[in-house]
């Protein structure tokens, strides 16, 4: 029974692994714009329903996407240092368990948008097909990262949906800023991953950009605190939050000081700190419609 007990329990580490649940960052960087979004639908009250539906629902879709990036990329992932212990990479988990363990990921978030009105459950749809798609975008374009910013960022729409029951022009602007700020933190991830991309021959916006990378990346975090200073305008925000953008905008000085030899640990690092670029953005909507 022990011995039973032991490989169920190393299988399920196994499964862990696969969606990623012992590194959550992905979980953070699709939930902060979710809930940016969220709070500004909600002008600060957010239903506990809608706001219980959209955390679960996340940790759900990233540990999906997770299991279909890594069937996508099984065999390209032997080959790249950050992620050549992966469990279909290494042999530990099979190809036909990581579409099942996806499959019934997804499922399990369509179930809970159920709870949800007709206007979520249809942009549901898109978010399931963009969560499908991107995992094999980096076999046909040099932007996957772009694509990845539509898939995270798809929670903002549906967030808008669900707490006001449409989807108001203004808050296009949170999408855009969260596309583009993923854009931006995914060419980190690339950069970490550069050469041992061009050997594989996958592409990704690190390639492209070449030894602009560092330029367009501050470019494309301008545009980010741009387009979130006008979410500001838009839905009449006040100081706190604005205070919490020029916040926000040292950690993108601190990012571009990491990145600037261009080592891929120190850019797998500027990757990572864009948690807290997220999360001061959150705190800083947040204190704006408490201390009102």
């Amino acid at each position: 029974m022990s011995l039973v007990l032991q490989m169920a329990g190393g299988r399920l580490r196994e499964y862990v692994r696969l969606v990623r649940l012992d590194r959550p960052i992905g979980i953070l960087l699709l939930v902060w714009p979710m809930l940016w979004a969220l709070w500004i639908a909600a002008e600060g009250v957010p239903s506990p329903l809608v706001l219980a539906v959209f955390l679960l629902g996340a940790v759900l879709m990233r540990s999906a996407g997770c299991a279909i990036n890594d069937f996508a990329d099984r065999d390209f992932d032997g080959h790249v240092w950050r992620t050549a212990q992966r469990p279909l990479a290494a042999g530990t988990i099979t190809p036909r368990e990581a579409v099942v363990v996806a499959a019934v990921l997804a499922l399990l978030s369509f179930v809970l948008v159920l709870s949800m009105n007709r206007l979520t459950i249809q942009l549901s749809f898109g978010g399931v097909v963009l969560a499908a798609l991107y995992p094999f975008m980096k076999r046909y374009t040099h932007l996957p990262q772009a694509f990845l910013g539509i898939a995270f960022s798809w929670a903002v729409p549906m967030a808008f949906a669900a707490q006001s029951g449409e989807v108001p022009f203004a808050s296009w602007l949170v999408f855009l800023a969260s596309m583009v700020w993923a854009l931006a933190y995914d060419t980190m991830y690339a950069m970490a991953d550069r050469e041992d991309d061009l050997k594989i021959g996958v592409k990704s916006s690190a390639i492209l950009f070449g030894r602009f990378d560092r330029l367009v990346i501050a470019l494309l975090q301008l545009i980010v605190l741009g387009l979130l200073i006008l979410t500001g305008l838009s839905f009449h925000l006040g100081f706190w939050y604005f205070a919490g953008l020029a916040v926000a905008s040292g950690f993108t000085l601190y990012q571009q000081q990491m990145i600037r030899a261009r080592d891929p640990r120190r850019a797998f690092e500027a990757f990572l700190n864009n948690n807290w670029f997220g999360m001061v953005v959150f705190v800083g909507i947040v204190l704006d419609y408490l201390l009102r």
